[in-house]
């Protein structure tokens, strides 16, 4: 148990009296008080007496809590608490509040039928409140007698209406008071015109204890260095939000990250500017009126920056190239990660970090790697975590433990449930020695084989219904993710396949593996979509070699499948989808010693491009169906045709 009541309040009390004292211009204070006050160099009054308190306490009917009584045994009420405060109740002054500021009616009115006992009691703190505030900019302050800790103190609550934030609580008196001393500092930090420089022993000790900070962020002790860097911000010191923030954005924060003046800084902007950008494109909607208001006070052509890579960032162009070693690492890192390899990628930049070296004495950590959107990705709050443990620009440190890595071998990951235990279907196709660039020659069979940009499903799937007019029912190309599938093996990926229908399934694995060996696995063995189903088929120069379709609850197969293949072995009774699912790819893992990136797939972003149609044209006498739309969205036609023609796509 922790004994609050030691604590020196003269001490404290005086240092911020004098702290005052020295922040007023020549003229300009409130009234004869204050200019006394001011001259006193003492913000209290006298201390209050053992008798005055005791017929406080009388008065009230309840002893009051101990950092409070502490508090009047040194001034019976106090000047100035903060910035709103102007006089705290002593002796004489303090009383119940009983909603006098209808604040309890206003908060119980917001409660709804949910509302937990800790809400209620809180909105009811009114009522029962000790009122504090005598004098203020329509600030209450109140002492909870029924918000009590295990030393006898009492919960401090306050609010002010033009803040337009719920009622903030202290734990006791002296931290209520302490806050309004950093609100003081925070107020004075950024003296104005005519104002004395703020500058006294407390600045002077928060800003060594910023500069400490900063070196042992930089050798790997950010955790230290964060909670020295967010109390000097409390008391406004002017590096502590943008050091502080650098450490908060790696742990994957982003409310309220916004890099203080660091980031209309020249030196900093091209590092840090990509960030802010990135995460307003995310969230701005295409209202691009707000991006300013984060870069108060930077010139026009910082502006002009601003707004060049937020279109490189929507386009998905924008790169991430710091200079010297550590930039070297970084290009290698993201021509790892644009072919899945996140992983490797994270570990190539972990790796570089001792080579990294700040841009200015305000930079912690590499950061615009992150706004990259090839290599942003990478980012988790564990791999943020290692980072910021890594010792960096030439200083020395403790070894970082290393972070497990995002991508489970081989193949099975993908029988587990996705997101809210969604059930899925897939498709991919895999190509040994040829790399993933090489993909659309084999499998766009004339339709195009340039790769797309790098991007994330969501983004790939809105572009290529992009100025889509016609949709038929029997033309299906599929949209393929590309990337390497383990060593000497590459992957096209299609993880939101068309419904699977057997009789006109053409695998692909044929034109796939011309020269070489090719596989193709199209599981809807957990999907919604018709009954459960799952084909296999391996090529070899060419020529399917074989293959095996589960569907109707029959295997048809063709060719000599391996032993290990065998489909019985896994698709017999089929009482678990799941298991059999799992057994079948880990046995193709085993067979082809491939894998697929899982964090690139779900979270990351990849090369796409489409594929050529996955089921035949339609024969003689077969009925398709064709939907033309107009530009606008609105269905122009739609009809039903015979042929063996099988325009469109799906």
């Amino acid at each position: 148990m922790t004994d609050i009541t030691a604590f020196d309040w003269r001490a404290f009390l005086l240092g911020w009296s004098g702290e005052w004292a020295d922040s007023l211009p020549d003229q300009g204070t409130r009234g004869e008080d204050d200019a006394a006050a001011q001259r006193a160099r003492w913000l209290g009054f006298p201390p209050a007496s053992e008798e005055r308190i005791a017929a406080l306490e009388k008065r009230l009917g309840r002893r009051m809590p101990p950092s409070y009584r502490e508090f009047l045994e040194v001034s019976d009420g106090w000047r100035h608490a903060g910035g709103f405060v102007w006089l705290l109740a002593g002796t004489t002054d303090a009383r119940w509040h009983n909603d006098e500021s209808g604040l309890s009616d206003m908060f119980e009115e917001y409660l709804d039928e949910d509302a937990g006992p800790e809400e209620r009691q809180e909105a009811g703190v009114w009522r029962r409140g000790l009122q504090l505030d005598i004098d203020s900019d329509a600030t209450f302050v109140v002492m909870d007698p029924e918000d009590v800790d295990e030393n006898g103190e009492w919960a401090v609550y306050t609010w002010a209406s033009w803040r337009a934030a719920p009622p903030e609580r202290h734990a006791n008196f002296r931290e209520f008071m302490r806050e309004m001393h950093r609100e003081f500092h925070n107020l004075r930090a950024r003296p104005g015109d005519g104002e004395p420089v703020f500058a006294n022993d407390t600045t002077r000790e928060l800003d060594a204890s910023v500069e400490d900070a900063r070196t042992e962020a930089l050798r790997g002790g950010w955790e230290r260095a964060q909670e020295a860097l967010d109390e000097a911000k409390r008391y406004g010191r002017p590096r502590a939000a943008g050091l502080g923030d650098q450490i908060r954005r790696l742990l994957g924060q982003t409310y309220m990250v916004y890099f203080a003046d660091l980031v209309t800084d020249p030196r900093y902007a091209p590092e840090l500017l990509p960030l802010l950008v990135a995460e307003h494109a995310e969230h701005s909607y295409r209202d691009d009126s707000t991006l300013t208001f984060q870069l108060r006070g930077a010139d026009e052509s910082l502006v002009a920056l601003a707004y060049a890579t937020l279109e490189r960032v929507r386009n998905g162009t924008y790169r991430y190239t710091p200079a010297g070693p550590f930039g070297e690492a970084v290009a290698r890192a993201r021509e790892l990660a644009r072919w899945g390899d996140t992983d490797g990628a994270w570990r190539l930049l972990r790796d570089a970090l001792p080579l990294w070296e700040p841009l200015g004495p305000d930079h912690l950590a590499p950061l615009g790697w992150m706004a990259d959107p090839v290599l942003g990705p990478l980012l988790t709050p564990e791999r943020g975590r290692e980072l910021l443990s890594t010792p960096r620009a030439g200083l020395a440190g403790g070894e970082p433990q290393p972070t497990v890595g995002l991508d489970p071998a081989g193949l099975a990951w993908l029988a587990e449930p996705g997101p809210g235990n969604h059930l899925t279907s897939y498709r991919f196709v895999l190509v040994e020695g040829v790399e993933p660039e090489d993909l659309p020659g084999r499998l766009a069979g004339g339709h195009g084989t340039a790769l797309d940009e790098p991007m994330t499903r969501g983004e790939a799937r809105r572009r290529s219904l992009e100025n889509r007019t016609e949709f038929s029912s029997y033309d299906d190309r599929a949209l393929m993710a590309v990337g390497r599938a383990g060593t000497g093996w590459s992957f096209a990926f299609d993880g939101d396949p068309a419904p699977f229908n057997g009789h006109r399934f053409v695998s692909p694995a044929a034109s796939a593996g011309a020269g070489t060996r090719a596989v193709v696995v199209w599981s809807g063995l957990r999907t919604h979509l018709g009954d459960p189903f799952f084909h296999l088929s391996v090529a070899r120069d060419g020529v399917e070699e074989y293959a095996f379709t589960y569907t109707d609850g029959k295997v048809r197969s063709s060719g000599e499948i391996p032993g290990a293949l065998t489909p019985s072995r896994f698709l017999g009774d089929l009482e678990d989808a799941a298991d059999a699912e799992r057994s079948l790819l880990e046995a193709v893992t085993e067979e082809f010693g491939v894998c697929l990136p899982r964090h690139a797939i779900v979270n990351g972003r990849l090369h796409t491009f489409v594929s050529s149609s996955w089921t035949r044209p339609p024969g003689d006498g077969e009925s398709y169906a064709v939907i033309r739309m107009h530009w606008d969205g609105a269905r122009q036609a739609g009809d039903e045709r015979t042929g063996d023609d099988g325009r469109g796509s799906r």
